[in-house]
């Protein structure tokens, strides 16, 4: 079975069936009673974003007094339940989207180009992070240009977290939050870290514990290799660079021996290990610092390590709200989207519920201030927003089948064996065949449109 990514883009088949069905019309907007307008809210997120949403949501209807049905799901049901929506023509009138259903959805008539709404509502789209904007710009060519088809929900930085308290009492130095570790000296790190805590003869405690899906980006950009070429034509994995960014992921477990077994992660895995004080290095999303406020031990924020080029890198995801094409108040739903993307106390609600960073510059700069709650370097988020995270590698393309490729038989590599030169090597032209079709159907789309 392909591995699929939490932002999985829609494929040109499905999308087709999806879009026939959306352009035939239909919405779940409502009349309240005596004709008071409602319009419908579908996002998907945990129960702190929940209540979050709750707070923001009856303020929103205070100062409007228009009122919003929310539909909520967990995230793994969202883009299932979102799809079963809009091809029974039940489209919700605000949903969110990701960056890589923008060309579908706006092709085929799902979602709204809001631009006029959003021009003449008077906030400041400047003080929103242009990353996030421009994630969801498209021309009817090219995404991250031209009209508006959502404003951003979120930006989440994709940060690297470490276990202070276990460094501390390791007697190891603190990492320095502004100057990343060179490969090398984060595996003296992490294997000082590896050990067996309590002498029982087994390993209780290790430096790293990784996934390949989320973190290979900051090790491969940071080492100077790239998945696609500038134009979004070539698949450009088989490099030395690359090669060696991959190796380097593989080497920590199978040569280092910083990471837990495949037997030890099968008895706990390395989120689970991380939550309990076991794992030194670990990611950490925005999303995540809620949850992270309940751990016994005491973390912060430092880059993530660097290659060849000496630079940390990252990736920033994004959620965007989108209002339906179909909706019949269209107006009411783009207020409501400009209040939960701009809205200073909508955005208070969001932070103050440890899901996000501040959608707003402004706020933001106020927020990295405050020490009293977690993470302390909170200055890392912003750096990765302001100067160098990246979007994944499939965000702006027609299809997440190409990017998806690369991960679908990594498992060889990870197991120590197969070589990262020669997976790399066999996995680009399957990979480019994917990226020529994925490229084919934007062609298509974009004519037919």
């Amino acid at each position: 079975m392909r591995k699929s990514r939490l932002t999985a883009l829609t494929t040109g088949v499905l999308a087709a069936t999806m879009l026939l069905s959306a352009c035939s019309g239909g919405t779940s907007s409502e009349s309240g009673k005596d004709g008071e307008k409602q319009i419908t809210f579908m996002f998907r997120g945990n129960e702190d974003e929940r209540k979050a949403y709750e707070t923001a949501i009856a303020e929103y209807t205070e100062e409007t007094g228009v009122k919003v049905k929310v539909i909520s799901t967990t995230p793994d049901e969202y883009s299932t339940k979102l799809k079963a929506a809009i091809t029974g023509r039940q489209v919700p009138d605000v949903f969110y989207i990701d960056p890589g259903s923008v060309q579908a959805y706006a092709n085929g008539g799902v979602i709204m180009d809001i631009t006029d709404y959003v021009e003449k509502s008077g906030f400041d789209i400047a003080d929103i992070w242009e990353y996030g904007v421009d994630s969801y710009r498209y021309d009817g060519k090219v995404q991250g240009q031209g009209g508006i088809y959502a404003l951003p929900k979120d930006i989440g930085p994709f940060s690297f977290g470490y276990n202070k308290t276990m460094f501390e009492e390791a007697g190891i130095p603190l990492p320095d939050k502004d100057k990343p570790y060179t490969w090398d000296e984060f595996v003296k790190v992490a294997q000082e870290l590896t050990k067996d805590s309590d002498g029982d003869g087994e390993l209780d405690q290790w430096g790293t514990g990784l996934n390949v899906t989320w973190n290979i980006q900051a090790l491969a950009w940071s080492n100077g290799a790239d998945w696609i070429s500038e134009d979004g034509k070539t698949v450009t994995v088989d490099t030395p660079e690359m090669a060696e960014a991959l190796q380097f992921f593989a080497d920590l477990s199978n040569k280092y021996e910083t990471t837990p077994s495949i037997a030890e992660a099968q008895t706990l895995d390395t989120y689970q290990r991380w939550m309990k004080g076991e794992i030194g290095f670990f990611p950490v999303g925005p999303w995540d610092v809620s949850t992270y406020a309940e751990l016994d031990f005491d973390w912060d924020l430092i880059p993530y390590p660097a290659g060849k080029t000496g630079e940390s890198a990252t990736w920033i995801g994004t959620l965007g709200i989108a209002a339906s094409a179909s909706t019949k108040h269209p107006q009411e739903a783009v207020d409501l989207i400009t209040y939960l993307s701009a809205n200073e106390t909508a955005q208070q609600s969001l932070v103050d519920a440890g899901i996000q960073i501040p959608n707003l510059k402004s706020v933001a700069s106020e927020w990295v201030k405050d020490t009293s709650t977690k993470p302390e370097n909170k200055q890392e988020f912003l750096d990765i927003a302001e100067t160098y995270g990246r979007a994944l590698p499939a965000n702006t393309t027609y299809s997440a089948e190409w990017y998806d490729e690369f991960f679908t038989n990594i498992q060889p590599v990870l197991d120590g064996k197969v070589t990262a030169a020669e997976y790399l090597k066999e996995a680009q032209p399957k990979m480019q065949a994917f990226l020529d079709e994925a490229n084919q159907q934007a062609e298509q789309a974009s004519a037919g449109n």
